[in-house]
């Protein structure tokens, strides 16, 4: 039996407004509606971000719609999230905020091969505007380069 392929929802704008330093795997403590919710596709990570409240890392502003089954018992669409991560980790990106002045971004949610869901987020710092021209310039030569390519 195959696997149909997961849907995997991914904030684009990220990596041109940061550059990513540390990426780091977690997981996400969600009620029953937000899983069936992401499994539709029905997620954003544009506004979201992530900041740390007792010790724990939570991501705000995150935007998963309302499951179009449910019932009166539905979820928030842009509640507080508590994401899973070990203290190892946790230490790391507390360190790397506090002391570096590094912000860390949701860049991506995935399902695991277990079927968990999964964010993927970054220890990333914030680019200049000469990197985001340099970026833009970059991403244009690849595309000009494809397409002469295909041509051929």
């Amino acid at each position: 039996m195959t696997k149909s392929k997961t849907k995997e929802i991914v904030n684009k704008k990220a990596k041109f407004e940061y550059q990513f330093l540390n990426e780091f795997e977690a997981g996400v403590m969600l009620v029953g509606t937000e899983v069936k919710a992401l499994r539709a596709g029905n997620a954003n990570l544009k506004d979201a971000y992530c900041h740390f409240k007792n010790d724990a890392l939570w991501i705000k502003s995150m935007y998963i719609g309302e499951y179009t089954h449910g019932n009166i018992n539905n979820h928030e669409t842009r509640r507080d999230r508590k994401l899973l991560l070990r203290k190892s980790e946790l230490k790391k990106l507390n360190r790397g905020v506090k002391e570096k002045g590094l912000t860390i971004v949701p860049y991506k949610i995935y399902f695991s091969e277990r079927g968990f869901i999964k964010i993927q987020i970054v220890l990333a710092q914030g680019k200049k505007s000469y990197d985001k021209r340099s970026s833009i310039k970059d991403k244009d030569l690849k595309r000009d380069a494809d397409r002469a390519m295909r041509v051929k």
